[in-house]
Parts: C-alpha cells; sequence; structure tokens
C-alpha cells in the first residue's frame, strides 16, 4: 500500500512522491519471520534477554521446613494459654535456630528469644504462637512442577534470583544478532551508538557495529561484509535521504529481493524496509530524532519477533491534550505523565530535549483523525526497565 506524500516542507516524507504505509512496510519485514533459536546464556549476561523456555522446578524449595526468624523452635500446641502472667515451663531446652536452619522434627514454630526465660535449668516460654510461624514450610518457595521463568518475558532479576536459588549458572532465551552499518561521518555517530544501545537493551546482541563513509561501494563492502559474518537482523543508519551523497538506498536496491523506500511515518518518513536473502533490512534515517522515531516503529516489532517476546503492555490513560492528526501519515507522539494523565510534548519532530522528558509514547494510525483531549488512549513506555 502506498500513499502520496505531502507537499515539501511538511517533514522529512515530503520528499517522496508515494510513500509505504506503515502496516505494509512491518508486514513485509515480519512475513514467515520466525523467532530465533535458544540460546543457553550466563546469568551473569541474561539480564534482559527473552526467556526461550519455561524452567520445571525439579525439586521443592526449600527441600525441608526452615526458620525464617531467629529464636527457639518449638510445637505450637505445647504453647497454647502461654503469656508473661502465665508462662508455659519446659524442663528440656528447646532448639535455638536462625534464618535458613532446618527446623527440629516435632517443631511448627519459633518464638523469639525474648519471649523465652532460660535459667537454672528450667524454660519458660511468656507467649503463644501459631503453627507456621517465623518458618518456612518445604516447597513454599517454590514447588515442584512450578516454573522458574516465563516463555516470551524478559529475563529480571527475580528471574535470576530464582535461577541461583535453584544452582543454576545459565538459562536458555532468545538473543537476535544485530548487524549495524554506521554510514556517514561523526554527524551520525551517536544514531548508531544509539541504536545499538537500544538493541541491546532489548536484549539482543550486537553482532557487529561497521563504519563506512558515504560512499556506493563503501556501503556495499559494509553491508557484504557484516552480512558474510553473520547476524539475525540489518541495520543501516544514515543515508537514507535523496541527497548527493545518500547512497544507502542504492546499495540496498542491488542485493535485496525486496525493498520499500520512503515510510508514510513522522517522524523517520526517510526509512527503508527489505529483505536481502530472506533476513529483514532495515535502514533508518540519521539524524536523532527521526532515527529514534523509526526505532520505535519499525526496529522494535521486529526485535519482538526475532525474539519471541509475548506482547507489550501498554498503559490507559486519558490525554492531557488533543493529538491532531495529518492524514495519511502514521505519526509518533511523545506523552509525559501529568498526573493521571499523557500529555503529548512533541509531533512530528522530535528534538533530543523532548526525547529526555517523554515517559511514553503511540502511534497514531495514518487513517485516524486524531484523540480529543479527555479521550483515553493505549501508550507504549518509551524504554521499559527490566
Amino acid at each position: 500500500m502506498t500513499t502520496q506524500a505531502p507537499p515539501e516542507g511538511t517533514g522529512t516524507a515530503g520528499v517522496f512522491a508515494a510513500l509505504t504505509s506503515l502496516e505494509t512496510a512491518l508486514a513485509l519485514l515480519l512475513e514467515k519471520l520466525e523467532p530465533v533459536g535458544a540460546v543457553d546464556l550466563a546469568l551473569d549476561l541474561s539480564l534482559g534477554a527473552v526467556a526461550a523456555e519455561a524452567l520445571p522446578v525439579a525439586q521443592g524449595l526449600p527441600v525441608a521446613d526452615e526458620a525464617t526468624a531467629d529464636g527457639f523452635a518449638f510445637s505450637a500446641a505445647d504453647l497454647v494459654g502461654a503469656s508473661s502472667y502465665s508462662p508455659v515451663a519446659f524442663f528440656t531446652e528447646p532448639r535455638r535456630v536462625e534464618v535458613g536452619c532446618p527446623m527440629p522434627g516435632g517443631c511448627d514454630c519459633v518464638l523469639d528469644a525474648s519471649l523465652v526465660e532460660c535459667r537454672d535449668g528450667l524454660v519458660e516460654a511468656m507467649a503463644e504462637a501459631f503453627p507456621g510461624q517465623g518458618m518456612r514450610r518445604a516447597g513454599d518457595d517454590l514447588r515442584v512442577g512450578g516454573s522458574a521463568t516465563t516463555p516470551g518475558r524478559r529475563v529480571s532479576p527475580i528471574d535470576l534470583l530464582i535461577a541461583r536459588r535453584l544452582g543454576r549458572t545459565s538459562l536458555p532465551v532468545r538473543r537476535p544478532r544485530v548487524a549495524i552499518v554506521n554510514v556517514g561521518n561523526d554527524r551520525h555517530g551517536p544514531s548508531a551508538a544509539f541504536v545499538a544501545d537500544f538493541a541491546a537493551s532489548e536484549g539482543a546482541a550486537i553482532a557487529a557495529i561497521a563504519m563506512t563513509p558515504r560512499d556506493l561501494a563503501a556501503i556495499g563492502a559494509a553491508i557484504d561484509r557484516v552480512l558474510a559474518d553473520g547476524c539475525d537482523l540489518l541495520v543501516l543508519v544514515g543515508g537514507t535521504g535523496r541527497g548527493a551523497k545518500d547512497h544507502t538506498v542504492a546499495a540496498l536496491k542491488s542485493r535485496a529481493e525486496t525493498l520499500r523506500h520512503g515510510v508514510a511515518l513522522r517522524p523517520g518518513g526517510s526509512a527503508a524496509v527489505g529483505r536481502i536473502a530472506g533476513l529483514p533490512v532495515i535502514a533508518l534515517p540519521g539524524t536523532p530524532g527521526e532515527a529514534v522515531a523509526a526505532t520505535l516503529a519499525l526496529l522494535r516489532p521486529v526485535l519482538d519477533r526475532l525474539s519471541g517476546r509475548r506482547q507489550r503492555l501498554t498503559s490507559t490513560l486519558p490525554l492531557a491534550g488533543k493529538i491532531a492528526s495529518s492524514g495519511g501519515l502514521a505519526e509518533l507522539v511523545l506523552l509525559q505523565h501529568q498526573g493521571a494523565a499523557l500529555a503529548p510534548i512533541a509531533t512530528g519532530t522530535f528534538s533530543l530535549e523532548s526525547l529526555g522528558r517523554a515517559d511514553a509514547f503511540l502511534i497514531v494510525p495514518g487513517a485516524s483523525e486524531g484523540f480529543a483531549a479527555g479521550m483515553a488512549v493505549e501508550a507504549f513506555a518509551l524504554f521499559e526497565a527490566v
């Protein structure tokens, strides 16, 4: 599907005669694209990667009843009626336990040491306790048959805590390999570095980062080089416009079986998408704001598919201001939390200042007429914590 570009001066997309809709661009990238195979990754490298499978718990934890408080172990039935006015006497000193110690046989509670007096061979308990007080039953932490990780969810610090408690040193995860070609000069260096940082923060592995001048032969050689080294996704940054030195698309055109240049997207309309030998390829504009927008709209869904990630969570809140539609273009809108609402802070052009302030974003579909103030909308977190 294509759409006519808006007049010159309305944004990056205005330089193209016809644009590919965002939906069509994503369909081209995602068609028949399967999650990458699982790899066993050391725990200290797994944080943020997407879990590939559920890990069944073969042995419950703890393996035996254990104390969760320091004190003396008793049977709760032996403490019935105990108080400071009417202590219960014992002629055998109870077993003292500390947090993590196995509970002695026949004991089902732990009484704080301040509530137990020991003198002249006589022990007095001055409080009652209920069964299970100050202790954890065998299997309470993790039950046999349960799961330590959830497939499709990013590995969190809690997942790593559970894995270490189970004695594991690695986890099976899906970690797409992303190769990045930085086209241009130092002016586009920050954008290419952002793409690498973004991909890594989403759990991907950076297979390569190649720097190449804005020269057709050099760009082609860089593409061939990183593809030969192997990757699951190729991303080029810079040189996607129609300037005299913008040769990225030309270098891709001679190698891709499918290529669409110009997406009905604002910002980020000069992006290109395609396939080389079945491999998804995304060419992003080099300007930071445009690169971020195209990354969120195009790169992020591809990484989700390659990593087998579950559908992302959204927040549904009312808008603190209206969002107008340009008509025919999918528009990214940056949002900032304002009390119990979301305030639009940037549409069409993303400055670094607005990106730094934003908490969330949404994409207004090309066929939409926009959103009125007060309307509830679904928004994605701009960047998610693991």
